[in-house]
């Protein structure tokens, strides 16, 4: 099974792909999608949905897991990063048709154990799990991946956002 981790954003989405053998997990791709500032807010939606759609034209996985947004407090950041995810969950279901949501204390948990673990703790877990030698950077990039362990860890009987 090949999956597809996003760590959402606008300026920067982080992506992850892993191939799940039995209970073998292998890193296949993983960087991150950058869309300019200075471009409009629909020039750099659009951008995210081409570029994903080529990723996910590429790596024809059989589903995506998608990191569900956590803020604090900057509302203006986080309609523009909420615009991205919506964008890319529109993606997701129309290329992919299997579509799978994770808040950030699931992936934590399925990843470390503790849904309060650091950045850190999170980047050991992936690269132990996937036996990548170096650090992931950018950080989004290590998220994506962790979220697409966690879908691999995760039990199956999730509804699935399928059309």
């Amino acid at each position: 099974m090949i999956i597809l981790g996003i760590d959402p954003g606008l300026a920067t989405v982080g992506y992850g792909v892993i191939e799940k053998n039995g209970a073998m997990l292998r890193p296949i791709d993983y960087g991150v999608i950058l869309t300019p500032k200075e471009e409009s807010t629909a020039v750099r939606l659009a951008m995210l949905n081409e570029q994903l759609t080529a990723l996910i034209q590429k790596f024809r996985p059989d589903c995506v897991a998608v990191e569900e947004l956590f803020f604090n407090d900057n509302a203006k950041t986080a309609i523009m990063v909420a615009e991205g995810r919506g964008v890319i969950l529109l993606t997701a279901v129309k290329e992919c048709g299997r579509l799978y949501e994770y808040t950030p204390l699931q992936i934590k948990s399925a990843l470390t154990g503790n849904g309060r673990a650091d950045k850190n703790q999170v980047q050991y877990m992936v690269r132990a799990i996937l036996k990548i030698q170096t650090p992931i950077r950018p950080d989004d990039a290590a998220d994506a991946l962790a979220a697409a362990i966690c879908h691999a860890n995760t039990n199956q009987i999730l509804k699935d956002n399928k059309i």
